[in-house]
């Protein structure tokens, strides 16, 4: 690769001979610092259904705009084009292949709503490119990429914040505010979960791929597979070659705020109980799980993770209860609620606009929020609500969460690595496969 100009001939001609790491742009970072009141520009990748909520909250903050929308389906760029057009009043450019966008000086920002195998490794592109990055959680698809995203945040300097956007709701910075200062006592259990009532997605069968659809570019880093109906453009969350299951996919949230609520960080032990029981099909992960993580000072965090059966009785769709010597926190993204040790209501606050909770876009006011703490923390070094060096950490636990129920025992783990200690069965999974030229590096 000799000019930029060549990269991208190169790319755009099919060749997946690519390392990842290399993509590294010294001309591409602005001259100078971004002040309060200067525009940045920033690019929404992978715009299905995440990538509206995110587009709704980047539109709530002023002097930005979004001047990419990047997605490898054409179907779903022309109704994201006229979806723009109605909510935001302009269509920003399109390009199918997002490593063209990060050749573009005037881009700041990067927002990474894509699958979740191509999070961390379109992250370290874009930070080898010079443009700070908003990316959704999970932030990795498996522990290395956790190790490798952190790093290279810390080699380019570049701002990165996870989208657990409950990190910006102002009910749960109240809740650990008070949690802080004592007003539920010693603090030592997080019971976090999730229910919902998805259905089967079915037996897929290999078909040719959509003409609208660039399949290896879907498929990225990932090792080549056939094309099934059953895959895209949702239901890869259930296969491992692209997705993370439900403990990465929702359980995120929830054992996210345990964590922030306990004040923990890595767990000493992890445990997970469960199974796929609910329809013969291609989904491979539990559908049904339960975790639990111990942590030093006798704290634990459960994870409770109900894909296909409603939790009964009745619970909310999704939560995390805060347990103290001297009473409980009930928080959920719009609302606080603090108990006595009899049960009784003692507060309650209530966020308005919150955010949705079930449904697969999951749109709201703390978007909004998240993304704006982004932003000053681009333009004015504010203190960010979720940088990836603590985020990751979150993404960490799920990670072992999948892990111990694939090997079905109980993990001991370094708390100052992750890695898990003495058990080379468990360990065989801390790096995926990648396809050939496709790796991450820094």
């Amino acid at each position: 690769m000799t000019t930029r100009r060549d990269f991208i001939k190169k790319t755009t001609a099919g060749s997946a001979a690519i390392t990842l790491g290399s993509l590294v742009l010294p001309g591409s970072v602005k001259a100078g610092v971004l002040g309060a009141n200067d525009q940045l520009q920033v690019a929404v990748i992978g715009v299905r259904s995440r990538a509206k909520a995110l587009t709704m909250g980047i539109s709530k903050s002023p002097n930005v705009k979004i001047i990419y929308n990047c997605d490898v389906d054409d179907t779903i760029i022309e109704a994201h084009n006229i979806w723009c057009q109605e909510k935001i009043g302009y269509v920003p450019k399109v390009e199918k292949d997002f490593r063209k966008m990060l050749e573009d000086k005037d881009v700041d920002a990067v927002f990474i709503a894509t699958p979740e195998h191509w999070h961390a490794p379109m992250a370290i592109m874009a930070l080898q490119a010079g443009k700070h990055v908003y990316v959704e959680k999970p932030c990795s698809h498996n522990p290395h990429e956790n190790e490798l995203l952190v790093a290279a945040q810390k080699k380019y300097g570049k701002k990165v914040q996870m989208g657990n956007q409950q990190r910006s709701a102002r009910t749960s910075i109240s809740a650990i505010k008070d949690i802080r200062n004592g007003i539920i006592g010693n603090v030592y259990k997080g019971e976090a979960y999730y229910s919902n009532s998805r259905s089967s997605i079915g037996n897929g069968v290999d078909i040719a791929v959509p003409p609208t659809l660039d399949w290896d570019l879907w498929q990225g880093p990932a090792p080549r597979k056939a094309y099934k109906d059953n895959i895209h453009p949702y239901n890869w969350h259930w296969f491992r070659n692209w997705g993370t299951g439900e403990i990465h996919n929702n359980g995120t949230h929830e054992i996210d705020i345990c964590r922030w609520a306990l004040g923990v960080d890595l767990p000493e032990t992890v445990t997970s109980f469960g199974g796929k029981y609910a329809y013969d099909d291609d989904w491979q992960f539990p559908d049904n799980q339960q975790v639990t993580y111990t942590f030093s000072e006798n704290k634990f965090i459960t994870w409770n993770g109900h894909s296909r059966g409603v939790m009964k009785p009745e619970q909310p769709g999704r939560g995390a209860t805060i347990y103290g010597s001297k009473g409980t926190i009930e928080l959920s993204r719009d609302s606080y609620k603090l108990y006595d040790l009899d049960g009784r209501p003692i507060k309650f606050e209530f966020e308005t606009g919150g955010s949705a909770t079930i449904d697969t876009m999951g749109a709201g006011d703390l978007d909004g929020m998240h993304i704006a703490n982004f932003f000053n923390a681009i333009r004015l070094d504010e203190t960010q609500n979720s940088p990836i060096s603590d985020a990751s950490i979150t993404t960490m636990l799920c990670h072992l969460g999948n892990m111990a129920q694939d090997v079905g025992e109980t993990l001991n783990i370094d708390t100052t690595t992750g890695k898990i200690l003495n058990n080379k069965k468990a360990m065989a999974s801390w790096k995926r496969d990648y396809e050939k030229g496709w790796e991450p590096k820094l």
